[in-house]
């Protein structure tokens, strides 16, 4: 609705999954960094932490986009609150396998297991490597189902791991795979993403609105200094946060977001709470 009112070419404080999107914060560029180390070298599986709205999809998202398509085959799981079978069912599926039973009483670790090791080893064979992807993966409540994920990391050919884990999640992630020890031991790289400070939210929002068309800016350093102060540095806050305001400038004709309409936004805004 403000895009024209604005010189916009689209919006720029949509929650998607563009990596044009991605602010490359120096944490984030560091944390895609040691993600494509992992995935680039075969070291077997990384985990990225974060609280709820940090980015980690949206990186995460980015790390696949970059790869060579050609040579990469990719399962992204976003539900995994699931048994430690049916978690391996959607592994299967999502790597292209078929004809996969729907019955909980037909299915089996073993049947889905040799179904997973035999897409590896074609891959393999094709010169493809394999990434498998369990984003939220904090929800996972069946320990068997941690203990499925660390076998699946067994599937080595002479020196090299058929497949990179990337497990994703809100920070008690950490503390769960704190007690699943031989999993633990698996982890080659972990990072943990935090808030934006008050210059990168700064740069952010501006940022945003260049990949949207408008290189001007908007937010004046008081509306800025309110962003900051009730999003916490979350981007997920802070792209609810400017929406709304930039939705609450346009309606009163006024090209430029300041601190009272942030404040205005927020006070409308049930996630603040």
């Amino acid at each position: 609705m403000y895009k024209e009112f604005f010189g916009l070419k689209e919006e720029p404080f949509e929650n998607t999954l563009d990596p044009r999107f991605l602010y490359r914060s120096s944490q984030m560029t560091e944390a895609l960094s040691r993600l494509q180390y992992v995935v680039e070298n075969r070291k077997g599986s990384a985990v990225l932490t974060g609280v709820y709205g940090c980015g980690k999809t949206l990186l995460a998202n980015t790390l696949v986009a970059g790869l060579n398509q050609r040579n990469y085959q990719t399962a992204f799981i976003t539900n995994p609150q699931l048994t430690s079978v049916e978690l391996l069912r959607a592994i299967a599926r999502h790597l292209g396998a078929g004809n996969l039973p729907h019955n909980l009483n037909e299915m089996s670790t073993d049947y889905f297991l040799e179904i997973i090791e035999d897409i590896l080893i074609n891959n393999a064979k094709d010169g493809r490597d394999t990434l498998i992807i369990i984003d939220e993966a904090h929800v996972i409540a069946d320990l068997n189902a941690m203990e499925e994920l660390r076998l699946l990391l067994n599937f080595q050919f002479e020196t090299r791991f058929l497949l990179t884990l990337l497990l994703m999640g809100q920070p008690e992630l950490s503390e769960k795979i704190s007690k699943a020890k031989q999993l633990l031991q698996r982890i080659a790289i972990s990072f943990h993403i935090g808030p934006l400070s008050y210059e990168e939210v700064a740069s952010y929002i501006v940022y945003r609105l260049g990949v949207a068309g408008v290189e001007r800016q908007i937010f004046n350093a008081e509306a800025i200094e309110v962003v900051y102060r009730m999003s916490g540095g979350i981007p997920r806050r802070i792209n609810n946060l400017c929406d709304l305001s930039l939705l609450l400038c346009s309606a009163r004709n006024s090209q430029v977001v300041a601190g009272r309409i942030v404040e205005e936004a927020a006070a409308t805004s049930f996630w603040l709470a």
